[in-house]
């Protein structure tokens, strides 16, 4: 009896993102290269390049480098298309130097990567309730850093200004100082006034708490589209103690449209830098802070653990207890940290 198997062969895709053209390689299912092309990055070029791809066979799935900037379009056609996409990493120094640098060959590695098992993540879909809320949030972050940048430049400005201004401005708060320049009264323009210094001084002032109240109103209108999208996303998560919209929307961000691509609530705490690294030697067995994972991730539950710590009782017992242990207060915030990932991972994922 004669066995049939199929003649059609199985390859393995990767790809070299671009602003322009993405650079495609393809490899059989032992890791030979095959053959590689470069493809426009429009929805045309797209559907020429699954198409190419499919001429050389079954493919297993597609490693893309950079699903997160340059490659975030392909990576959602394919998805859409129903092929599976493996994020790669760039490869680092040391290969480069050995190996050089260009685009096949950088297509050429990622596919190896995905065939070897090097890259294994699955990248975001960014194409839900959790991308729209991330764009929002790059509005919301230029605005807050224009506003800070602002508020300390027109200090500054008053610092350095004439004394009677200073003086007639002081004693006052933040808020009340930017209700005052705002109201500042301009008689003449600085080249034809009798003191320019002052006239160019209260103009820079009004000027810059006008700008504030603009930036303060554009960040009160982005909470305002936040908090009914970060609800809706994850109602678990805000009911948390401690967590806010702001620091929910961030979370929110770093797991991503799809939080189940995170195995495990270990390697959520290993994205957000809260997995303990071990730092023990001799007869010292400690564990100490990552720096590593989102920085921003960690920022928030950073700000979680604080909040615990000034108004939680268990976590205050908590601390008091581990403090008794001979734990510093920032070896405390680690395993708080540690364990607020724990909790929001299972929320994120219920």
């Amino acid at each position: 009896m004669t066995s049939m198997t199929s003649a059609r062969a199985v390859v393995t895709v990767g790809v070299d993102t671009h602003l322009d053209v993405h650079h495609v390689a393809v490899i059989d299912q032992v890791g030979r290269p095959l053959a590689d092309a470069g493809f426009p990055t429009t929805p045309g070029g797209y559907r020429q390049l699954l198409a190419w791809a499919a001429g050389y066979g079954e493919t297993v799935a597609f490693g893309v480098e950079g699903t997160g900037a340059y490659g975030a379009g392909l990576a959602r056609f394919l998805r859409a298309a129903g092929q599976t996409v493996i994020e790669v990493d760039r490869p680092d120094r040391k290969t480069r130097r050995q190996r050089g640098k260009s685009d096949p060959i950088d297509a050429y590695a990622a596919a190896a990567a995905v065939l070897s098992g090097t890259a294994a993540g699955t990248p975001k879909t960014r194409d839900g309730t959790v991308e729209a809320i991330r764009t929002l949030r790059v509005a919301r972050r230029s605005a807050i850093k224009g506003r800070t940048q602002a508020i300390n430049q027109l200090k500054a400005v008053l610092l350095t200004g004439p004394a009677e201004l200073r003086q007639a401005l002081a004693g006052q708060n933040t808020r009340e100082l930017l209700g005052s320049c705002r109201r500042l009264r301009i008689d003449k323009r600085p080249a034809k006034a009798a003191d320019p210094v002052a006239a160019a001084t209260k103009l820079t002032l009004r000027r810059l708490a006008r700008r504030i109240a603009a930036l303060t109103e554009e960040i009160d209108e982005l909470d305002a589209e936040l908090r009914p999208l970060v609800a809706r996303a994850a109602p678990a998560l805000l009911a948390i103690y401690g967590v806010g919209t702001e620091v929910a929307a961030q979370l929110l961000t770093t797991a991503g449209d799809n939080p189940h691509r995170l195995r495990s609530e270990a390697a959520f705490a290993q994205l957000c830098g809260t997995a303990p690294l071990p730092a023990s030697s001799g007869r010292t067995t400690r564990h100490r802070l990552n720096r590593g994972g989102d920085r921003h991730a960690n920022y928030a539950l950073h700000i979680i653990a604080l909040v615990r710590l000034s108004s939680h009782e268990q976590t205050r017992t908590y601390a008091a207890r581990r403090r008794s242990e001979g734990l510093s207060n920032l070896e405390i915030i680690r395993c708080l940290k540690r364990y607020i990932a724990r909790e929001i991972h299972h929320a994120l994922t219920a």
